[in-house]
């Protein structure tokens, strides 16, 4: 077990268990114009107990385990006039349906109602938690990676425009440590072709960002944290779609819908998205030059020309929904494809590639079920299952060297030549195809004891096996073709509890850990007689581990909230780190061992304080994370830019430390202001000398601004301006040479403080929206990993439609 017995039975005794006769209360809500209320709370109590929840995108609400008699229900909207019922509860289930009257502006505070969303449920329960919402966001030209990157602690690491390569660092922790789910679902199943920036914001519901310790219910090994993309799961009948046009030739459409058969439940939904762009924007710096005759270099302003992008891809479900056997039965697929063409290797070189290109497509069946309350009150099962195939080449047949100028290069007697290797990358010519078959599944049981405790069961398995070929190869190489096989099994274990009137709450958890790595290669051998025979050349793993931890919340006042939570966190080596990946430039490495850490976090939210219409919110985090055999690229005593390969090793032993906080404040509704700020160490211990981990950024700042303005030109439209900007303090992608500081600029990255304005126009049907946006409005130089220079200012337009009913 993962829980000792006398604390499990003490945790017990917080809180009383009754038995009696009890009701599931369900309901629906909307305004008089038949339209859904979203986020109305709602709560129902009489002398001896009150609960409270908010309505989701449907207008639905739902109350479990409430014991019979005679109850008072009160709904409140900010839209609408509050309303209150009296119900009597004397049936196992009871379905009310209630009208509220559209008005205008309610202030809370005056009818005396704080209002708990799920958005501040979920960062009260202990976790360190940041949940986004999508709403306005999808009416804008904004990518999700870019709503993640407003948020403290929180850092999207870019090689450049849009389709390039993105990693993810929380507190520090970064790439792999952070592992990104769709429902639950690990993203890296689906492929390159489909990633974050392939999911419009109007698609998801919630953003949850776990920083350090991740519950039990997404089962994986997110060492340093997680992103949780919650998609809608309403099943009113929809359509939206959206277009988009800006710098560098960006297009972007995304449409997607919904239509159910209210009758049968039987439900239709898809989604298709298209990516284009040249990605033809400009770069400076000292890589920037074009070499002349003699070998001198000369500087200029260059526009990246071997960069362009295309992404396109779809999902399609059918199923049943809302039924008496599911609350969601869907089977679908989901395809995709890209094209992308690579400008550089790690860093950006004085040779630039041209001809480079990588390609990727897959094809997936997907299994969604969903039950709340199967065969017994409390009893809730999920599974999520994915199976297909992913294909990813790599192009590389060009042995011409060129300038940034886009022309050939000449060596110093001015005479242009070619790479000996005969391709833009070193080691060679290539057509290299790496085929994969993965398979994902996600289940998830839990058992509500009564309403102050809960055990939850999950369970997730990943497999992929991966073929690695290459046309250029010889027949003989080709038809021995070496293979990759990759398996995960996670299981975990959680309970939860709730007790002094709910003002306390825990979750306690226990993982287990176990993955296998197999990678077979055909080699010949020749005897000492000069015969030739083919042997497999086999590298294997078989790693199991344990983990475990806790979230703790406590309410000290109805404004003020005490957060802990600590784990003991595994990360085991992905594929890609494991067997290397030629079209991200990694070389394998099979004798990679797991990174571990020991997380904590303590932190501390105030408010929501409400006065008159202001409205106020603080928060705050300090966390530590203890490292063990940290994953990342190797740190030297100097570091080589030109070199075009990565290679993934255990650095040492590291701590991160530092302190997230965040303030939030509202105006009337018409205005809001966000804005956070993240500072920590990143310390490791390499060859016994304590360093910084290079190509980190260790403190950012973001803000940003709304403000609406009611009925311009139009009766019951809006108009809504923003404002955002974002901090990176300058950081090294070298390690510091001791004392000895000559030389360190070279390997600095400035600090950098990009700016960015934005408006949309709701017309007044609120189906159509207009959106205008200007990234890094005064162009100024912003770089990310390795000093890989990103776009400068780049301008956008969007068009978003909707049919929220047919």
């Amino acid at each position: 077990m993962f829980l000792n017995k006398s604390p499990f039975l003490l945790l017990l005794l917080l809180s009383s268990i009754t038995f009696s006769q009890n009701c599931t209360l369900e309901g629906l809500v909307t305004f008089n114009n038949n339209e859904p209320v979203l986020g109305a709370y709602v709560t129902i109590q009489n002398k001896t107990l009150k609960k409270e929840t908010a309505t989701g995108i449907d207008g639905e609400f739902k109350f479990n385990t409430i014991p019979f008699g005679e109850y008072h229900l009160e709904i409140y909207s900010i839209d609408a006039k509050p309303k209150k019922i009296k119900v009597v509860l004397d049936a196992n289930k009871k379905t009310i349906h209630t009208t509220l009257t559209l008005t205008d502006y309610q202030d809370l505070d005056e009818v005396q109602v704080i209002r708990k969303s799920n958005k501040t449920i979920k960062e009260t329960q202990g976790f360190a938690v940041s949940v986004i919402k999508t709403k306005e966001a999808g009416l804008r030209n904004m990518q999700t990676n870019e709503l993640l990157n407003a948020t403290a602690g929180v850092k999207i690491r870019q090689n450049g425009g849009l389709g390039s390569s993105v990693s993810y660092s929380l507190n520090g922790l970064s790439g792999s440590a952070i592992r990104i789910f769709i429902d639950g679902i690990p993203i890296s199943v689906y492929g390159n072709s489909y990633n974050l920036n392939s999911i419009p914001p109007s698609m998801i519901k919630d953003i949850e960002v776990y920083k350090g310790v991740v519950p039990g219910h997404l089962a994986d090994d997110a060492l340093g944290g997680a992103i949780n993309i919650v998609l809608h799961k309403g099943t009113r009948s929809h359509l939206n779609a959206s277009v988009s046009y800006g710098s560098f030739n960006t297009v972007q459409t995304h449409i997607n819908g919904l239509y159910r058969f209210d009758k049968s439940g039987f439900t239709v939904k898809g989604s298709l998205f298209n990516n284009y762009s040249d990605n033809d924007y400009k770069v400076s710096g000292r890589s920037i030059v074009v070499t002349g005759l003699g070998g001198v270099q000369t500087p200029i302003t260059a526009r990246r020309f071997n960069d362009t992008y295309r992404s396109t891809g779809g999902m399609a479900q059918i199923g049943y929904t809302n039924v008496k056997w599911a609350d969601q039965f869907l089977i679908g697929f989901n395809a995709s494809e890209d094209y992308k063409e690579v400008q550089h290797g790690a860093f950006m070189t004085i040779t630039p590639y041209k001809g480079r290109f990588l390609e990727s497509d897959a094809l997936l069946a997907n299994l969604t079920y969903q039950k709340k309350d199967l065969f017994t009150e409390g009893l809730d099962v999920n599974i999520n299952g994915v199976y297909g195939k992913r294909n990813r080449a790599v192009n590389d047949t060009v042995a011409a060297a060129y300038s940034w100028n886009g022309e050939r290069a000449i060596d110093f007697r001015g005479d242009e030549y070619e790479y000996t290797w005969g391709s833009q990358q070193e080691g060679g010519p290539t057509l290299a195809k790496i085929k994969r078959h993965v398979a994902s599944i996600r289940t998830g049981v839990s058992y509500e004891i009564n309403e102050h405790h809960k055990v939850l069961v999950n369970y997730v398995y990943s497999g992929i096996d991966r073929e690695d070929s290459d046309a250029l190869q010889s027949y003989l190489e080709n038809t021995f073709k070496g293979t990759r096989n990759f398996d995960k099994n996670i299981y975990a274990l959680t309970y939860e509890i709730s007790a002094f009137e709910n003002k306390f709450k825990a979750s306690l958890f226990g993982k287990h850990y176990q993955q296998k790595t197999t990678s077979i290669d055909p080699a010949i051998e020749t005897d000492s007689e000069g015969n030739s025979t083919v042997v497999d050349e086999i590298v294997s793993s078989n790693n199991t581990f344990n983990g475990y931890g806790f979230a703790t919340s406590y309410a000290i006042t109805p404004k003020l909230t005490v957060l802990a939570s600590a784990e003991k966190a595994i990360r085991l080596p992905n594929e890609t780190e494991v067997f290397g990946n030629d079209g991200d430039n990694v070389v394998a490495n099979p004798s990679i061992k797991p990174e571990q850490s020991n997380n904590y976090n303590l932190g501390f939210r105030f408010g929501k304080f409400n006065f008159n219409k202001h409205g106020l919110t603080v928060s705050t985090n300090l966390f530590t994370r203890n490292i063990k055999d940290r994953i990342g690229l190797p740190i030297e005593n100097s570091f080589n830019i030109d070199d075009e390969l990565i290679l993934y090793v255990n650095q040492g032993s590291g701590t991160s430390k530092g302190i997230d906080a965040q303030l939030n404040y509202t105006y009337n509704r018409n205005f809001t202001l966000n804005f956070n700020v993240s500072k920590f160490e990143l310390n490791i211990v390499n060859s016994g000398i304590e360093i910084d981990v290079p190509n980190t950024p260790f403190m950012t700042m973001n803000g940003n601004l709304r403000y609406s303005f009611k009925n311009l030109i139009q009766q019951k439209s809006r108009l809504n301006l923003f404002y955002s900007f974002h901090f990176t303090e300058d950081f090294s992608y070298s390690p510091k040479q001791g004392s000895n500081t000559v030389g360190d600029d070279f390997f600095k990255v400035p600090e950098q403080l990009a700016q960015d304005f934005g408006l949309s126009y709701a017309f007044p049907n609120k189906q159509l929206v207009v959106s205008f946006d200007i990234k890094n409005i005064f162009d100024k130089p912003v770089y990310d990993n390795l000093s890989v220079q990103k776009p400068g200012r780049a301008f956008y337009f969007k068009l978003n439609y909707s049919i929220h009913k047919f």
